[in-house]
């Protein structure tokens, strides 16, 4: 049999938790003690803060266990408690801020093989906190509804993760983020005692779990509503002026008559990192990056009339496992595309005024001339009363902001 105290990264960790009695009482759960799965699954995208990834790196999981059901849930929490584990739930990883890495070592909850979805009804699906957003929308797009919103990495991202430390995303636009009401409808959790109880949370108790990383209890099931799933289609709209690109994108997240699911002003010289699109964003310029309903555009083109810009691509969304998909350059995937040709840089989430975003931005911009490159995804704030909106994530050089803590 394997000795639960050999190969283990955290040896410290390893002489503090009882890793053999663990394992003695999680009968025929699936486990993992192998010293590349505990290093490659208590990671996620930290890295992109050069802080958490000199703070993270070293952090390291003592043993992976992947429930099956809820009642492996509740089998491993008692266990934890009963040895007094540190207990870390992992959904899809890629969260920017190390939520699911072992700070103590101790237990990683894999949650993945809890993928199945319950039941669904029109505008409603319940499902297993494990399951990939990705595979819920092509269970319920059938049916004719789609996930109301969900992050840009919606293709690796789970529903559980997405809730307990995303914020918003793709379909914000419209729905708000994920902590306005009725966004979340129920969540069924696992507390972590000596006998685990097992919560229904309905309604605004559900809000409980938002954004909370699990503290607040193991999810093992969600209900969440949907949208009607729509033909969208992706634009790119390209403008000599940043500030006019949040003009229009602002124009078109308060017309409500228009369908949209993402409004996405993008500054240059952040457009000349997104390959896959590079043709489509000319040199100098700023752009927008939307995701329109198809009965709807052609009111986008007509009110982009008097705004100046140039549509330099309109095409029916495409959301498959093979290609990359265009909202993968917008929110923190914006990030990741600046990455692949500059690992110095970094960034922050920042809320301009509410009354004055485009002013806020041009102010950062003047201030921060060639530090700070900034994208914008426009959203409504709905703690003010007139519903204006509100963008994130100014990138910059993370060498250039530690010698001149300006920037920060």
């Amino acid at each position: 049999m394997f000795d639960a105290t050999l190969s283990m990264p955290n040896s410290l960790a390893a002489a503090c938790y009882p890793i053999k009695a663990l394992l003695a009482d999680l009968g025929d759960i699936a486990t993992s003690l192998d010293p590349a799965d505990l290093r490659r699954k208590s990671r996620d995208y930290y890295w992109y803060s050069p802080i958490l990834a000199a703070r993270l790196r070293d952090k390291v999981a003592d043993i992976i266990i992947t429930p099956r059901d809820e009642a492996d849930v509740i089998r491993v929490a008692a266990a934890c408690y009963r040895h007094r584990i540190p207990l870390t739930v992992r959904g899809g990883a890629t969260g920017n801020y190390g939520q699911c890495v072992p700070l103590e070592g101790g237990v990683l909850l894999d949650m993945s093989a809890m993928n199945r979805i319950e039941w669904q009804t029109p505008g409603i699906v319940r499902v297993e906190a494990g399951a990939k957003l990705f595979d819920i929308d092509a269970q319920t797009r059938p049916l004719g509804w789609e996930l109301r919103m969900h992050p840009s990495t919606k293709r690796m991202a789970q529903i559980g993760g997405f809730v307990a430390g995303g914020s918003g995303g793709i379909g914000s636009v419209t729905f708000g983020g994920m902590r306005e009401p009725g966004n979340i409808l129920a969540a069924r959790i696992v507390t972590v005692e000596e006998t685990p109880r097992v919560i229904e949370l309905r309604g605004d108790a559900a809000q409980k779990i938002s954004r909370a990383y699990g503290t607040t209890g193991i999810i093992t099931v969600l209900e969440m509503p949907l949208a009607p799933a729509l033909p969208w289609i992706d634009v790119i709209v390209a403008f000599d002026d940043f500030a006019e690109s949040i003009r229009f994108g602002r124009a078109i997240a308060m017309a409500d008559g228009v369908v949209k699911k993402l409004l996405a002003p993008i500054e240059w010289p952040l457009p000349q990192n997104f390959a896959g699109l590079r043709q489509y964003c000319p040199d100098g310029k700023a752009v927008l990056l939307g995701m329109i309903g198809s009965m709807s555009i052609e009111s986008f083109e007509t009110l982009l009339d008097s705004f100046g810009g140039t549509l330099t691509y309109k095409a029916p969304s495409e959301d498959t496992l093979t290609k990359v998909p265009l909202y993968e350059h917008s929110w923190n995937h914006c990030t990741l595309q600046t990455f692949k040709v500059d690992r110095n840089i970094t960034y922050l989430q920042v809320l301009y005024p509410h009354d004055r975003i485009v002013e806020a931005a041009a102010e950062i911009g003047a201030r921060f001339e060639g530090e700070v490159m900034q994208h914008l995804e426009l959203h409504p704030d709905q703690r003010t009363d007139d519903r204006e909106w509100a963008p994130r994530d100014p990138l910059f050089d993370a060498g250039t902001a530690r010698r001149d803590h300006g920037s920060l």
